[in-house]
């Protein structure tokens, strides 16, 4: 189905919890600067792109936060209205009768009954413990609906690419080109052969605390890795061949909305969009256990 894009509201942070960096306004190259994005995604041409300031929250949301959000609206999520999300198979906690399937494709993801983002790995799991990890099984939809209450927004893409790459300019990643400089973990990806053997050389099978490793240089945590962040576009993979040179957001229409960042799932053999140039998709009404987002203001306070 095809909905025409809202505009983009001028809200502050007041209400929202979390700790929010400003971003000044600028200009950077956008897209894949390397030629190591997969084709379909749309990651070229490389053009420039110029930005008001905004502020942005420094990690994803977290548990705790949703939490708070969840306690003073009442609200209920895509995931607990449908009864399902879908859950890598080797986080799952839970019965063999919670599991409805197997996704087509690929057959890590597990269809749970039951899960959520209360219940990350099934009905057999819970938040305790992972407060400050991002929060989970949150659909395009769940998050606009954290946005009204806390009066905030999704970053566009242009947004968030320039908010991830942290100052650097034309860099594979939010640190710099190189994946392990000096053998350390910048950010929470799959290590060993996906998707059976994980090495967890970052220390982190599934999700990671939101303040794990170093922030870029904008202050900003964990760009890359742990989960996918939602923003507000709709996705085009010929988007960037007409896109304006100031301010984009997208798109008019679609049926898909923008994912970036990568997650803990990805791997080179897989899905190299750990890099700040990789662009990901998904209806407004997914969720899964790798699917998560971060909000930003307008405007500088």
């Amino acid at each position: 189905m095809l909905i025409d894009a809202p505009s983009l509201p001028h809200v502050t942070s007041a209400r929202t919890p979390g700790e929010f960096v400003d971003i000044a306004a600028g200009g950077f190259a956008m897209g894949d600067h390397h030629d190591e994005g997969y084709p379909a995604d749309g990651e070229t041409p490389v053009h420039q792109v110029l930005l008001d300031g905004f502020r942005m929250q420094t990690t994803p949301v977290t548990n705790a936060q949703f939490e708070l959000f969840a306690e003073k609206t009442g609200y209920r999520t895509t995931a607990e209205q449908y009864g399902v999300s879908a859950v890598f198979y080797a986080a799952f906690q839970g019965q063999r009768s919670d599991i409805l399937n197997q996704a087509a494709g690929v057959p890590w993801w597990l269809a749970v009954k039951g899960a959520d983002w209360r219940h990350p790995n099934g009905p057999a799991s819970s938040l305790q413990g992972i407060e400050d990890h991002p929060v989970v099984h949150v659909s395009w939809e769940d998050a606009q609906a954290y946005c009204r209450w806390a009066g905030t927004r999704l970053p566009t893409e242009a947004e968030w690419e320039y908010a991830a790459r942290g100052g650097l300019q034309g860099k594979r990643l939010a640190w710099g080109d190189e994946l392990n400089p000096d053998g350390e973990w910048n950010c929470n990806i799959w290590q060993g052969r996906f998707p059976h053997d994980n090495t967890a050389e970052d220390g982190y099978l599934t999700t990671a605390p939101v303040k794990t490793y170093q922030p870029n240089g904008y202050g900003l945590w964990q760009m890359a890795g742990n989960v996918w962040e939602w923003c507000q576009d709709w996705f085009g993979p010929g988007y960037y061949r007409h896109a304006p040179p100031t301010d984009p957001r997208g798109p008019e229409s679609g049926e898909r909305r923008v994912l970036r960042g990568g997650s803990y799932l990805c791997h080179d053999s897989y899905c190299n969009r750990y890099r700040v140039a990789a662009r990901n998709s998904n209806t407004p009404e997914s969720t899964s256990g790798n699917i998560s987002f971060r909000v930003v203001a307008s405007g500088e306070e």
